[in-house]
């Protein structure tokens, strides 16, 4: 989990992508190109494509946003695969040397990677490799895994990123091109999302079906926890990681903010999904009001389901600029709210003289709802009850999905009613954990990993982090008596 000053927000980690085509070599490289466009909300930090006619390989990475990256063309070598990336930094710093795809030259030929996740052992690894002579260029945790792969002694390239994965914990989807193959593998506990597609006689590989829609491409299944799919002349190929015991552990926040609400993951609709959470929440929370607005984007299909359940309106009454990119002019301190109100600006005709309801899917420090709590108010709403379309966030993320320190999450030291009074809302409610699960009805709840909420985390933390253990037990057990409430509301209608 990542956010920032002027939103609030968990960011996105990373986004991957892939394509097999012996039959359109002239628009490889341009859809992968339109892929990433679809997959521009999981990271908006880098971008990058890497291509291969069966013989050379060429690659081409900047820093920015797709359109930014490759405002000039995309690599123009004929090419029957390439591979493509989005990233937001959640292991190593914001720099050019650091984005993806990786490519390197090695004894068995040429290797190009693209990675969403993030490694848990890295460091360890990386010492031990460093040890051993391995050389590193960049800072990110992926090329631990590119380093693997170079020193295995096995026959074939399968076999190769076979043993080197059996050798890392954490959070990994991978892209992974050689000459002749394009190849997706999803760790055993699935934790990130990848999917196979179909276009025309080739194959696509993506971290969310939106983009293969983008390209006109046929969603076909999603990659299982723990499998390896192998695409080359002869068609797709599945092969197991070794056998683990590892629970699944697919990220609940896919669901809640991470994955666009037109992407189907784990044969769970997303929109269907925050639908259905925003009807929980009605059901939960039992507040009237006049009218239902949402924080746009990411929680107006939460706050549709709650206007739907509860059949109170639901009215735009904050709009937001579509037109702020990644960054912008930062006010002075003593004017940041217009950072804010920069990207979001109250409706007034529409919440003048009315008690709103308004529906977010997290809250992360609290800041920033504070500020649209009162910028609500300076519009004339006269009550503003916040609806919250997941659990409170107690604790950090180690999977993917940059993170701040847990005294940064404002439920790891405050009580519901102590973050209603710090945002300034009328009333307060959190969805139940239970009702979260009930909001998803195509995944089974325990195989789902809910960590950022309960502290259960399915697999190893680095070492050293700061889970909320022992050392937390005061932070662990004000989580705990928010949760048994359900985050029941305060001050409700």
């Amino acid at each position: 989990m990542h956010y920032c000053e002027t939103s609030d927000k968990l960011h996105e980690e990373c986004g991957v992508f892939g394509i097999f085509s012996r039959d359109d070599h002239d628009n490889v490289a341009l859809n992968t190109y339109w892929g990433l466009f679809a997959l521009q909300h999981r990271g908006q930090e880098s971008a990058g494509i890497a291509v291969t006619d069966g013989t050379v390989m060429d690659i081409q990475r900047g820093m920015g946003l797709v359109n930014e990256v490759f405002r000039h063309g995309v690599p123009g070598m004929p090419a029957h695969i390439a591979i493509g990336h989005v990233r937001y930094s959640t292991t190593g710093s914001s720099l050019l040397r650091n984005t993806q795809p990786l490519l390197v030259t090695y004894s068995g030929g040429h290797i190009s990677l693209s990675h969403n996740g993030n490694l848990t052992n890295a460091r360890e690894l990386r010492i031990e490799l460093e040890q051993q002579g391995s050389v590193f260029q960049t800072s990110i945790d992926s090329e631990v895994i590119v380093n693997l792969i170079s020193r295995s002694n096995k026959a074939t390239v399968e076999e190769r990123i076979m043993e080197s994965l059996s050798r890392v914990k954490g959070a990994y989807c991978l892209t992974v091109m050689t000459e002749d193959k394009l190849i997706g593998v999803r760790d055993p506990q699935g934790f990130r999302p990848l999917c196979i597609g179909r276009l025309h006689d080739g194959w696509v590989l993506a971290s969310e079906s939106c983009a293969l829609d983008t390209i006109g491409a046929e969603l076909i299944r999603d990659v299982e926890p723990g499998e390896m799919v192998v695409i080359d002349d002869t068609g797709l190929h599945s092969l197991s990681l070794a056998p683990s015991d590892r629970r699944k552990a697919l990220c609940v926040f896919e669901y809640i903010y991470f994955a666009r609400p037109d992407s189907v993951i784990d044969r769970q609709s997303v929109h269907q999904a925050r639908f259905s959470m925003g009807r929980q929440l009605a059901k939960e929370s039992g507040f009237k009001a006049d009218i239902v607005i949402s924080v746009p984007d990411s929680g107006t299909t939460a706050a549709l389901g709650f206007s739907c359940e509860s059949g109170i309106p639901f009215a735009e009454g904050l709009l937001k600029n579509r037109y702020i990119g990644r960054t912008f002019i930062q006010p002075e301190q003593k004017k940041r709210d217009t950072s804010v109100r920069l990207k979001l600006n109250a409706v007034s005709s529409v919440v003048k003289g009315k008690s709103v309801i308004m529906v977010d899917d997290s809250i992360v420090r609290g800041t920033t709802s504070g500020k649209i709590v009162r910028m609500l108010k300076e519009a004339g709403a006269v009550k503003v009850h916040m609806c919250v379309s997941s659990p409170p966030i107690g604790f950090p993320c180690f999977y993917g999905i940059d993170t701040a320190v847990r005294k940064e999450l404002i439920a790891a030291s405050k009580q519901v009613e102590d973050i209603r009074q710090f945002i300034g809302a009328d009333s307060l409610y959190y969805l139940s954990l239970e009702g979260l699960m009930r909001a998803m009805p195509a995944l089974r709840p325990d195989a789902m990993c809910y960590a950022c909420f309960n502290s259960d985390y399915p697999c190893a933390t680095p070492s050293g982090a700061e889970t909320g253990g022992a050392e937390n037990e005061d932070n662990k057990y004000v989580f705990e008596a928010n949760y048994r409430t359900g985050g029941a509301g305060y001050g409700g209608e």
